[in-house]
């Protein structure tokens, strides 16, 4: 199936529920400390969405039950928030979805609650580091699966391993469309589908340590790394605009 065009003016659409994300991460980062619980900071996020006029678009979504996919230590994506309040040197995922007019925002953050390790710190600052390394290099005519050896290279590159199974992919009228865009390539990087004018999508490299393949855990949604070490997320919602990928969910 190709990937889906967006006119301008459906690319300004997209921005507002974009923007609302970016506002959530924001709101998140803010509040994750010591003490308060995720199920707390779920119904924060959800109550902000909804203020916006928007939906928390996860919420339901494949039945998850959650507005927020919140990730402690070792669940590297897709936590569904419970009561157990964070505490000092927990390492936290926070993915958000919002749904706006029938267009959809996506984006995703890891933080440390208070002072972390610093090997977690670094992983954290890798996995942003991979995000936005990938996202300055995008040119229109490139292949996905350029993007791919870009997340690849940069994290491998700083002794990590991208988690198998779990990538990237188109966004708009659906939460998740084509193209499906992996951390790590898979064939030949010089084939496959091009980047062009008017795509929009989300890059989120995950991390594990050494141990790349996934666990999933018993409730059906948390995914640990084979060696159930911490793992980290982030994740960026861009469109490619004049020859340029425009980052649309940036905290602000």
């Amino acid at each position: 199936m190709a990937v889906i065009i967006k006119k301008p003016k459906e690319i300004e659409e997209i921005k507002k529920p974009a923007k609302i994300v970016g506002q959530t991460l924001k709101l998140l980062r803010e509040n994750a400390k010591p003490g308060i619980t995720p199920l707390e900071l779920d119904k924060m996020a959800e109550d902000f969405i909804r203020s916006k006029n928007a939906r928390p678009a996860f919420k339901g979504l494949y039945d998850f039950p959650n507005a927020v996919c919140i990730s402690r230590n070792g669940v590297v994506i897709h936590g569904i928030p419970d009561n157990e309040p964070l505490k000092e040197g927990d390492v936290v995922g926070f993915d958000v979805g919002a749904e706006l007019n029938g267009w959809y925002g996506d984006a995703a953050i890891t933080v440390g609650i208070g002072k972390i390790k610093e090997e977690y710190q670094r992983m954290i600052d890798v996995a942003k580091g991979a995000l936005y390394h990938a996202i300055e290099n995008i040119k229109p005519g490139m292949r996905y699966k350029q993007i791919s050896k870009l997340l690849e290279d940069y994290i491998t590159s700083h002794g990590y391993v991208p988690l198998k199974g779990y990538s990237g992919h188109g966004i708009g009228r659906k939460p998740h469309e084509e193209p499906q865009i992996l951390n790590y390539v898979e064939g030949k990087p010089n084939q496959g589908e091009k980047v062009k004018n008017g795509h929009v999508f989300c890059l989120e490299p995950m991390l594990c340590h050494k141990a790349a393949e996934p666990v999933l855990a018993e409730n059906g949604w948390d995914v640990y790394c084979e060696d159930m070490e911490v793992g980290v997320h982030y994740e960026h919602q861009v469109a490619i605009v004049d020859n340029k990928a425009i980052i649309l969910t940036e905290e602000n």
